[in-house]
């Protein structure tokens, strides 16, 4: 911004709470949940749900383990107020989930509210009114304090009064003073309390005030400051449960929603990944798996992300962004050399420690908070292969993918033929591609030398522990056979090039393995060559026999060499 756009904007009024307590607790148990998908995150959709869609995210949340859900204004359409019966007529509430109604503090909107929550055996009915200086000065043309607050005494009265024609139902008052975050502190405890005068909550029948950062303001600390004043100054804060309601015009709403449950909040409003109005609410998925990376419980399964985000995208037709905390498409990936060696050397160590100290042992691998495979995600796509991968990174495809445990000295080699392609092609490969590149430029490589076929004799060489190997080989198009003695086949292999000629290579290293892809049919293996020059290459062969195998890898590091 020029300079003279920035002096339109003045800096947020700190709060005077000089003996905070907040920067010293740390969160130790969840919150009351409460989705606001259907609410906040239907009004935010530039195609609204379907009754149908709504049903499949009611579900999807009960499913989750949302205990209370808001499922949206029932007196503000019919589209809300019939998906509102179906689920009571259809008995679609579980009897532990509590359904949450929104209104504002009107009272045609209330009565057409009571009509909609008929027959239900609990529910909280969400009131709210707009209290902060700039509402009541815009939207309410100068209103007054005592005007505004009148309004939510009503509000909170006839509510009351509606209550006993619906007997067979629990009601649960929940006010919210809409623009809490830059309503003046002072007057938004005289407004919760004059609520609370009406509803006369107890420790045993508790209401609900919510207190809403409708637009975020200022920094989290700011936040959890207001928080930690309102509960520090409530009267009888033991009938009371607060609760959270963040947005995230700031980019800071999963921040100012922690320190505002260490400033001493009970309850948290939320979507699945952020969706809502502007910047969007709290992402209580972020939320919740930054306590389960914790080792805290939060009561909401995570397990399946993929499936949930799979029906919220299709439902609200909106998008996951790739780098969304936990969510994302990417956000388990490496792309970074460095990044994926680290990774793979603290999954395999894991591995390891696992057999030794069982299920018990704690989570600990370089850049990844969680385990992904604790939310539906699979190791396959912790690494993905481009030109700014490292050398690790292929190996770890090749062995999580398709069974294959390359030799660390080979990673380099092979990692550096594969990075090549991915930047001549200009963009990332996938696991498919990378096996591909894989045996043809290392794996039963067959040009200049083919091996056709091979015999092996173990009775007619004279000498005890040596075999005869008798093999048809293509040479640069022509057919030859060549035989040889060795201790094994690898060994009579080699002499029988250097009995026509071939060798010209010392054989340095040798590795074979069954493969590890779950057909069990085939062997890998793996043969190191160096050249009179100096320059090692390592070749490898796959096969059903793991004998074959090594000869075919023997033949490809023999052809690498040319």
């Amino acid at each position: 911004m020029n300079t003279n756009a920035i002096r339109k904007y003045r800096p947020f009024p700190a709060v005077q709470l000089p003996d905070r307590q907040w920067p010293d607790q740390t969160i130790t148990e969840a919150p009351i949940w409460c989705s606001v998908d259907l609410r906040d995150g239907n009004q935010a959709l530039p195609v609204p749900m379907s009754v149908e869609e709504k049903l499949e995210m009611f579900d999807l949340l009960v499913g989750i383990g949302f205990k209370q859900i808001e499922v949206g204004f029932p007196s503000a359409a019919d589209t809300e107020f019939n998906f509102l019966r179906r689920l009571v007529e259809e008995d679609r509430i579980p009897e532990d989930v509590t359904v949450q109604v929104l209104v504002q503090t009107r009272k045609h909107l209330i009565e057409r509210t009571f009509e909609a929550i008929k027959g239900m055996r609990r529910v909280i009915v969400h009131i709210y009114n707009s209290t902060s200086p700039l509402q009541r000065r815009v939207t309410f043309s100068d209103a007054t304090q005592e005007e505004i607050k009148q309004i939510a005494v009503a509000g909170a009265q006839l509510v009351k009064d509606l209550t006993p024609t619906i007997p067979e139902t629990e009601v649960v008052l929940q006010y919210s003073p809409e623009s809490f975050s830059d309503t003046e502190l002072e007057y938004s405890l005289e407004i919760c309390e004059a609520v609370m005068t009406v509803w006369e909550p107890t420790p045993e029948k508790r209401m609900i005030l919510n207190l809403p950062a409708t637009v975020e303001w200022a920094t989290p600390n700011v936040h959890a400051d207001q928080i930690e004043w309102f509960c520090r100054k409530v009267k009888n804060r033991e009938s009371v449960i607060v609760s959270l309601h963040t947005h995230n015009d700031r980019g800071t709403g999963v921040a100012a929603t922690e320190l505002g449950l260490m400033a001493g909040a009970d309850r948290v409003e939320g979507t699945l990944f952020g969706n809502g109005e502007r910047t969007g609410n709290l992402d209580i998925v972020i939320v919740a798996l930054n306590m389960n990376s914790h080792g805290i419980e939060t009561g909401l399964d995570l397990a399946d992300l993929p499936r949930i985000r799979e029906v919220y995208e299709r439902t609200t037709r909106m998008t996951v962004p790739e780098r969304q905390p936990y969510a994302g498409e990417l956000v388990f990936t490496a792309f970074s050399g460095s990044h994926q060696d680290a990774i793979k050397k603290g999954l395999d160590r894991r591995q390891k420690e696992l057999k030794a100290e069982g299920e018990g042992l704690a989570w600990g691998v370089p850049y990844l908070t969680i385990d992904p495979q604790d939310t539906g995600r699979s190791y396959e796509a912790i690494i993905r292969i481009n030109s700014q991968s490292g050398k690790g990174g292929v190996a770890y495809i090749l062995d999580r993918e398709y069974g294959f445990d390359l030799p660390k000295s080979m990673h380099p080699q092979v990692g550096k033929q594969i990075y090549d392609l991915a930047d001549q092609l200009g963009r990332e490969l996938d696991p498919k591609e990378v096996r591909s590149a894989f045996f043809k430029y290392f794996a039963n490589v067959s040009e200049p030398l083919c091996l056709l076929d091979y015999e092996l004799d173990h009775q007619d060489t004279g000498e005890r522990g040596t075999v005869r190997c008798r093999g048809s080989v293509l040479v640069n198009g022509e057919k030859r056979e060549i035989v040889g003695l060795g201790n094994g086949p690898i060994n009579a292999f080699v002499h029988s090039l250097e009995e026509n000629g071939m060798k010209d290579f010392v054989l340095t290293d040798y590795r074979s393995h069954a493969l590890r892809d779950g057909s069990g049919s085939d062997a890998a293996a793996y043969v190191q060559l160096k050249a009179g020059d100096g320059r090692l290459v390592w070749g490898a062969g796959v096969d059903p026999s793991i004998e074959m195998a090594g000869l075919k890898a023997l033949v490809s590091a023999w052809n690498l060499l040319r």
